[in-house]
């Protein structure tokens, strides 16, 4: 989730959740119908947990990912959880004596680790074990495979459930389950029922399923009809052991999700903790209206009549749950607010922006043919993770890298689709492209053979040099071209060549591509005449798209204008698409000086004021990628929606700039340095330019140190 994402519609479900959970353990029909009893309570309410599942799940589970500190966090506080919860039922345990029972270690344990130590505290281990299951197997597998060991899981479950009636006429089947039930009394725990609800939230907010909310409500409601006609069959042949596992539930469960994504809004941070401390409280409050009630002698109507007693623990469970997050809000620790990300200087990234372009270059691409997207150098500046995976989930599956090991990181990154490296690596590496299924280019005739050498089969696109005598086969070399085919580990997928003067429009250039891309199709046709089949072939980057897009390919390798830029300002192109910039540079005021006229400010006393200034202290240099020779008034900032001209000499971590005559300006205001501020605008294209350069050196040199923030 993006920071100014919010999913109302889940807070909003968590407390329903938290109230159907309430009558799980109050039966609030029973004294009306047992069947609607059932339906309600065995039924119904049977989503709610699951739900939690899933939104943890959601919000932890992903195979975008390369540690597991949100895991560890997510099982520290759960833990911490689960301890005050047991502390605070001790006194009932007492009461009820589950002290007293025989051999009360091993059973304390089993039920810390599986059970709980009241019949509503399962949850919480559970939780602790499926996330952790759900991650390692997402982690490994990704989602297919760890579906389907979850499923399998969940099959287990399943008939130590609600089909247990079956299990119990298999004599094998019956002695592996009471094995089972020796270690935990329930399949519904973190092993067996957790793992595939973690797994579907994960699984929803990686895909994101493009449902609309009407498919999604009516997919809800067909699973839920057909859960409860699988509810009422087991119920009347008396299959259950228990009944918090069905078949259906797993699809009602997906729909559902689905249907509360679409209710987006504030956050209510407030609804989830109440929602949490109700789940947590409510048995409690049961025994305290059954105590009053006895007391005042008005159990006929608090206790026996069902309805009135669901609905005063509800009550009771959710005053106690105000009263006591409002304590909490007010009384905890108080930290000091900074702005751990953005406190210096950081990236924002506009997906949205990135998306948008996405869906421009797709439309302006020949028929069948696929966007690979260039990711190379942290996604020219932008962020490699945070680039690489949004577009995987959007839809993107072919990318091209520099190197193995920016290939390897998008593999450990959960990435999937072809990655194409279009640089050098070492042959002895061979097994590292077969392990992280990574595409190599070959530069040459000799290196295929070093490569086919190795003796493990690695895919492969052949790169020709037309024209641009860098990496690649001679495009009239037809012999060795054809020869690799037959290589015995060398796999070749496709064919591609670089369109060296693809960016200008002068006549003596297009005729140099028109050569390159004679020479690229006569080839193809060369090897077509020996018979080999020809793979997917791409000869268009980012210029070859906008200047030549009547080439029909397989592939167009796009780069800068993935990110909404040209690499030059005055760049003319044949087609005019609106593309969006995705990146903006930004910084914060940390200090403000008042110099007098005459004085200096930075390194060789560059800048010597000619009047008395106030001058602005930004923590970004040329460290973070920009430009050195920007110095001395060849650059701005923008602050407050104002030109703030940079003074001085630019240092490795800091510049400065005039604010004299911009209002308001104070520490911690915005600088812009690449980016929109009201009215006014700094293009990269436009820095570049100023610094002697193009936008995708510009680019390439952001991203190592500054902080990232993604907005959507």
């Amino acid at each position: 989730m993006t920071k100014n994402e919010s999913y109302s519609g889940i807070d909003y479900f968590r407390f329903i959740a938290a109230l159907l959970i309430v009558a799980i353990h109050t039966s609030p029909l029973s004294s009306f119908s047992e069947t609607g009893n059932f339906i309600f309570t065995r039924i119904v309410s049977r989503v709610a947990v699951p739900f939690f599942f899933m939104t943890s799940g959601f919000f932890l589970i992903s195979r975008y990912t390369c540690n597991a500190e949100k895991l560890e966090a997510f099982i520290k506080k759960t833990t911490l959880i689960y301890g005050v919860a047991i502390l605070l039922y001790i006194p009932i345990n007492v009461y009820n004596g589950y002290f007293k029972m025989d051999n009360l270690l091993p059973n304390i344990i089993k039920d810390i680790v599986f059970d709980g130590t009241l019949y509503h505290l399962w949850y919480l281990p559970a939780s602790i074990i499926g996330a952790a299951i759900a991650w390692y197997l997402v982690k490994k597998l990704n989602y297919p495979k760890a579906l389907m060991v979850a499923s399998v899981l969940y099959l287990i479950g399943l008939f130590g459930d609600s089909y247990y009636g079956i299990t119990e006429k298999i004599s094998c089947l019956n002695s592996l389950y009471t094995y089972i039930f020796q270690v935990t009394d329930y399949t519904r725990n973190g092993i067996f029922f957790a793992p595939i609800f973690f797994i579907l939230g994960g699984f929803i907010a990686d895909n994101r399923p493009q449902i609309t909310f009407g498919k999604s409500f009516l997919g809800f409601a067909i699973s839920l009809a057909l859960m409860l006609g699988e509810a009422m069959i087991l119920h009347h042949f008396d299959l259950q052991r228990h009944d918090s596992m069905y078949v259906f539930l797993l699809p009602c469960m997906y729909f559902l999700f689905i249907v509360i994504l679409h209710f987006k809004g504030k956050r209510l941070v407030s609804l989830r903790t109440a929602s949490l401390i109700i789940y947590i409280i409510h048995p409690m409050m049961i025994v305290v209206i059954r105590l009053f009630s006895k007391l005042l002698h008005i159990q006929k109507l608090f206790v026996e009549n069902s309805i009135v007693h669901y609905f005063a623990v509800c009550l009771t469970s959710v005053v106690f749950s105000v009263v006591l997050t409002t304590m909490w809000n007010k009384y905890k620790p108080k930290k000091a607010k900074h702005t751990a990300d953005t406190d210096r200087a950081y990236l924002e990234i506009d997906l949205n922006n990135l998306e948008h372009n996405v869906k421009v270059l797709k439309r302006a691409m020949p028929q069948k043919c696929e966007l690979m997207a260039v990711v190379k150098a942290e996604a020219y500046g932008h962020g490699l993770y945070e680039i690489a995976t949004h577009l995987n989930k959007i839809g993107v599956k072919a990318f091209a890298v520099a190197t193995i090991d920016e290939g390897i990181k998008l593999r450990q990154y959960g990435v999937l689709g072809e990655i194409l490296i279009l640089g050098y690596t070492a042959p002895a590496r061979a097994k590292e492209l077969r392990k992280y299924d990574l595409t190599q280019t070959l530069i040459d005739y000799k290196y295929a053979l070093l490569l086919d050498k190795q003796g493990y089969d690695v895919m492969t696109h052949i790169k020709v040099d037309t024209g641009m005598h860098r990496l690649g086969f001679d495009a009239k070399d037809i012999e060795k071209i054809s020869a690799v085919f037959s290589m015995k580990h060398i796999k070749v997928s496709g064919i591609y060549t670089h369109l060296c003067a693809a960016d200008s429009v002068d006549e003596k250039d297009i005729f140099f591509t028109n050569v390159q891309i004679e020479s690229f199709y006569n080839l193809l046709n060369q090897l077509k005449e020996k018979g080999i089949t020809i793979p997917k072939i791409h000869i268009q980057s980012s210029y070859g798209l906008l200047n030549y897009p009547e080439l029909k390919c397989d592939y167009v390798r796009v780069g800068v204008s993935l990110y909404g830029v040209l690499s030059s300002p005055n760049d003319r192109t044949k087609l005019h698409l609106d593309l969006r910039p995705v990146l903006s540079l930004k910084s914060r005021v940390i200090l403000l000086r008042e110099i007098k006229k005459g004085e200096s400010v930075g390194y060789s006393r560059s800048f010597v004021a000619n009047r008395d200034s106030l001058i602005a202290l930004l923590p970004v240099g040329y460290a973070d990628g920009y430009p050195r020779n920007l110095s001395c008034g060849k650059s701005y900032v923008l602050i407050n929606g104002h030109q703030a001209p940079v003074v001085g000499k630019i240092c490795m971590d800091q510049l400065a700039v005039d604010v004299t005559d911009i209002p308001n300006v104070k520490t911690g205001s915005i600088a812009t340095l690449i980016g929109k501020d009201g009215k006014e605008e700094i293009t990269a294209p436009m820095v570049a330019e100023s610094a002697e350069s193009i936008t995708n050196e510009l680019l390439s040199r952001m991203g190592h140190r500054l902080n990232i923030i993604r907005r959507a």
